[in-house]
């Protein structure tokens, strides 16, 4: 059964823990639940949407939506394995974790837990089952790790102004537009076209367009194998190092890192 036929059975029983590990590539339509939840990327990237945000998940981190958030969920990438666990409630007020969406990097410790609950796949685990207790420590661990939120976010938009000028950039992200160039392209005054920017998406251009090289950017670092160095290039940056810097901001990591990791 997919993530999509399961979504109806995750709040059958509320004080369970509903486990699901798929692999795909499928968009998940505005869906909620009940229920909190904690997914693992194994590989490629995911891509959640809540509020006319875009939150990017890039392999080997997990993220954590709240009961009752409404949100799309889309696997980008063939080889992704989602590893999915729905858990209760009780006591989600007691930690604010439980309460913000949240992606963080995941530890290895965290990796082979949840890479443990394969066995329970598509089965509910509850309070009478000797397997609950593992399921009780995995979310009382999630808090207590300490890790500091991916703040990669691309605003998305219904104006469809705006999406002719996201979609210009997102062709051409390795040329060196800057708010003036961009606006004489649109027939715009710089002031308008800034207007138009934190109307639609409540975001500069200027970080708008920092954070769209950055998506491309982790994509061709898990996707593929080219060199840092071409990246580099192909998202609009001169130097290596330059590059690195600004990865590092958005992401904590270095890119020859994250690849790796």
């Amino acid at each position: 059964m997919g993530l999509i036929a399961s979504l109806p059975e995750i709040d059958r029983k509320p004080d369970s823990v509903f486990v699901m590990h798929e692999k795909s590539e499928k968009l998940i339509p505005l869906h909620t639940h009940k229920k909190g939840q904690l997914s693992y990327v194994e590989g490629g990237l995911a891509y959640i949407t809540i509020h006319y945000k875009t939150y990017v998940v890039p392999a080997r981190h997990y993220f954590w939506v709240p009961k009752g958030m409404p949100h799309v969920l889309r696997i980008g990438h063939s080889a992704t394995v989602l590893r999915s666990l729905y858990f209760y409630t009780k006591n989600d007020d007691e930690h604010p974790f439980f309460n913000k969406l949240g992606i963080y990097p995941a530890s290895e410790l965290l990796i082979q837990m949840i890479n443990h609950t394969e066995r329970w796949d598509g089965q509910h685990v509850d309070k009478k089952m000797e397997n609950f207790e593992f399921f009780i420590a995995l979310k009382n661990l999630l808090p207590q790790l300490n890790n500091k939120a991916l703040p990669i976010i691309l605003p998305i938009t219904d104006d469809e102004r705006m999406q002719k000028i996201t979609r210009y950039l997102e062709k051409n992200l390795n040329e060196a537009i800057t708010l003036t160039r961009l606006s004489k392209h649109f027939n715009m005054s710089e002031r308008s076209m800034s207007r138009l920017f934190q109307a639609c998406l409540h975001i500069s251009f200027l970080q708008y367009f920092k954070t769209l090289r950055m998506i491309k950017a982790i994509e061709m670092i898990l996707k593929t194998a080219k060199p840092i160095g071409d990246i580099a290039f192909e998202v609009g940056y001169d130097t290596v190092g330059a590059f690195s810097n600004a990865f590092y901001t958005f992401t904590h990591s270095r890119p020859s890192d994250f690849r790796k990791g």
